[in-house]
């Protein structure tokens, strides 16, 4: 923030790197057609998206056509009868059949399946893999990404808090940055939403919860390319996160306003018929939220990453200065507010969930009544 020539000279790095890997993934023969081009650029995208059992960092073709993959093989962890563990690296980016013991597994759209030497996949009516298809346990890219958004955060706050401690409520270094996004999730999103009485047990929940997004959503803006936060899988883990939380420290408040939402308005014989309405509508408002929750942030950081890597993708259709040129200017220009966006979606994913919690625990005391 202090440097803004260093942000502008990262994000510059960025996007010409990225450009750089695409231009090896999409390079083509001079006979090949356009329309070969623009599957090559949507298989790329759709790679892109997709998690994997590998960390590719970029890949190109030699002289001869063959391509060469840049990156490190992840470990595969099966249970099969068994544990089964062994290194990605076998598959060979799906080409191969890795081999265990006396069993045979191939990588077949992302999933694994138990196979013979040969690699057959057998398919139902439907034309799904009818294969058996082991418990999977393995660490794939978006799992080693979490474990490394985990660990940074630990090392973080964990000296932040330690700075604290020591030089008396203090921030040092890089908690000097943090310090002032803590306190205003705590002042402005929790004590705002929930109370001043009752937001303590609910903090650690929303910084986590924010700067876990956050800072995935930045990983995801790097040459590295991990998409965790547009992995549907992700969102629904975090969004059950804070269903539970709602519904486990909701008060009798808080259930009595699901079930009986008039109150004593009125009398009961009156109500019935409203109740058969009602009722029904809060009861599935309770999972409205969450998957609202999910999907707002799933459809966000997916919908970024499909524009910034399609309009990279036009610079290799148009194959002229004036396409090429506004097509990275639109890119970099997304790039910029993606990077509003990461942690805009933090904040409204902690928002939100602040603002549940804050439904949850409500109580109506005779005092504030009157």
């Amino acid at each position: 923030m202090r440097n803004p020539l260093l942000v502008k000279f990262f994000l510059v790095s960025t996007i010409f790197f990225s450009v750089t890997i695409f231009a090896k993934e999409a390079e083509i023969s001079s006979e090949e057609t356009k329309t070969d081009l623009k599957t090559e650029i949507d298989e790329y995208i759709q790679h892109h998206l997709k998690d994997s059992h590998d960390f590719s960092l970029f890949s190109y073709k030699d002289s001869e056509g063959a391509e060469h993959h840049v990156g490190f093989p992840l470990p595969v962890i099966l249970w099969d009868n068994g544990l089964v563990v062994f290194s990605s690296s076998r598959f060979h980016h799906g080409e191969e059949v890795a081999t265990s013991g006396d069993s045979h597994y191939k990588l077949y759209h992302g999933k694994i399946y138990k196979t013979d030497a040969d690699g057959t996949i057998n398919y139902d009516a439907e034309h799904h893999a009818s294969n058996i298809k082991p418990l999977d346990f393995s660490i794939t890219k978006s799992v080693m990404m979490i474990v490394i958004t985990g660990f940074l955060m630990l090392l973080l706050f964990g000296g932040l808090a330690k700075s604290y401690s020591k030089n008396g409520g203090i921030a040092k270094g890089a908690g000097r940055f943090f310090e002032p996004v803590i306190l205003y999730i705590r002042d402005d999103i929790a004590i705002a939403t929930i109370g001043e009485k009752r937001y303590q047990k609910y903090m650690p929940f929303l910084l986590t919860i924010f700067f876990f997004i956050w800072f995935l959503n930045m990983f995801g803006l790097t040459p590295l390319g991990v998409n965790v936060t547009g992995n549907i899988a992700i969102t629904t883990a975090l969004a059950i996160l804070t269903f539970l939380i709602t519904n486990f420290t909701g008060t009798k408040t808080y259930w009595k306003h699901l079930f009986d939402p008039l109150g004593d308005s009125m009398p009961w014989y009156a109500k019935i018929p409203l109740y058969i309405i009602l009722i029904p509508i809060e009861v599935l408002g309770i999972f409205i939220k969450p998957f609202s929750l999910l999907i707002r942030l799933y459809a966000n950081m997916q919908a970024g990453h499909i524009v910034i890597m399609s309009l990279i993708g036009l610079m290799f259709i148009f194959k002229n200065w004036i396409g090429s040129s506004l097509s990275f200017g639109l890119a970099f220009a997304i790039s910029l507010i993606e990077i509003l966006v990461a942690v805009l979606q933090a904040y409204i994913f902690t928002m939100l969930s602040a603002l549940y919690f804050g439904f949850a625990s409500e109580e109506h005391e005779h005092a504030e009544a009157h």
